[in-house]
Formats: C-alpha cells, structure tokens, sequence
C-alpha cells in the first residue's frame, strides 16, 4: 500500500479527506501534518488549541506531525520547515502527501510545485467535488465541526461558534462558498466517520484579532 502523510488543518475538509482516503484500498494514511503556532500553541489559522489536536489525533488513530513555526511565519520560514518534513517523509517511506484542497488552482498549483522533483506525490482526494453537494454530504455522513474562525467581511460574527450543519448552509449568503474554500470561515472537526469517537468540546469566548473573528474551543 502506498503510505500517505495527509495535511490537517483540524477543520471539515482535512477530515473528510481522511474518510475519502480510508476508503481508497491501495492507500494507507499514516500520520497527520499540521502547523502549529510555537507561540500561541495553537493550529496556524484556525487557531484551534494543540490539546484538541491531540485529541483529535488520537480519535482518528493515527499519529500526529507537529510542525512548530513562529507568528508571525515568513514564507521562506515556512518552506524550510516543509523541506525538512518532506525529507522525514522519505525516510519513513512515505511516497505522497494529500491535501483537502477543493478548487483553488493557485493553492494546488503552489502545492505541486514545492513538491516536484522530491520524490513525493500530491494528492487531491476530494478535489473539483461541487462544494454545494460536498457540504451536504459531510453532513449527511455524520461528520461534526464547529465554526472557529470567520472572516467579519464577508461573513457575519454571529456565524462563529456555530456548528457546521444543515441549519448553518441554509443561513449561508449565496456569496459564501458552502465550504469556506475562499477563507470565508474555518472549523474544527469533532465527531465522524473518520474518527473512533467524538471529541468534547465547549465554546470558550468570541474575539476579534488580526482582522478575524474567533470563536475558541475547550476540552
């Protein structure tokens, strides 16, 4: 089987990607990469606590790559961080890296490229899927996250802390991707197929930083 390091924002679409995946029998997804701001202790952009990565981590069964980087993170900073990942991935026999990207050309487009000539394969599970459809078959399917972070112009503060359901794509303006894809919010997965139980959680407190709104979760 050909293992796969799969990139895990915590949120809906990294999650679905794992389900996708684990339903491919010729793949096997062996660890779960994500950012990590070393300051805050918190996943880079969706701000969502490092012990409830952990937990979810351990609800999917599968071991946790925690890439710390400062904040803020200068691109440069980045890559070398992702340079030293893709040569760990090598090592371990690791032949391809999957991303939960939905259709953002520019985004995949970057993520190919940094990954040409390394031996490693991108991968796009849930790829060109209508968004439309794939927000109500995440839904339909079990899954549950919880809204951690909106972008105030384009998406109203009351949709933080809101859980990502039936009720919250009918509320949904018709200028907001049904999945965020554009960064118009993001969540943090806590129960689901892809998972072995529900992770707990509670909504802490809603607070504007760094032009975004967020909604915090605890354990």
């Amino acid at each position: 089987m050909k293992k796969v390091l799969l990139s895990w924002s915590s949120g809906k679409d990294s999650a679905w990607s794992l389900h996708v995946l684990r339903r491919m029998r010729e793949v096997e997804v062996v660890g779960l990469l994500t950012t990590v701001n070393e300051t805050h202790r918190r996943v880079a952009m969706h701000a969502v606590r490092e012990e409830l990565l952990e937990a979810q981590a351990v609800a999917a069964g599968i071991p946790l790559w925690k890439v710390p980087i400062p904040h803020p993170c200068s691109n440069e900073r980045y890559e070398a961080e992702m340079r030293k990942v893709v040569a760990r991935a090598l090592e371990e026999g690791i032949s391809a890296v999957a991303f939960g990207d939905l259709f953002l050309e520019d985004v995949r487009g970057y993520r190919v490229k940094m990954l040409q000539g390394t031996g490693i394969e991108p991968l796009f599970p849930i790829w060109g899927i209508p968004t439309g459809v794939l927000a109500r078959e995440m839904v339909a399917g079990g899954m549950r996250a919880r809204v951690t972070c909106i972008d105030p112009t384009v998406l109203s503060p009351e949709f933080a802390g809101r859980d990502f359901d039936a009720s919250f794509l009918d509320d949904l303006p018709a200028t907001v991707d049904p999945c965020g894809e554009r960064g118009e919010f993001h969540t943090f997965a806590y129960a689901g197929p892809m998972f072995a139980r529900p992770i707990p959680i509670r909504s802490g407190a809603v607070v504007r930083r760094d032009g975004f709104v967020f909604a915090d979760l605890l354990q």
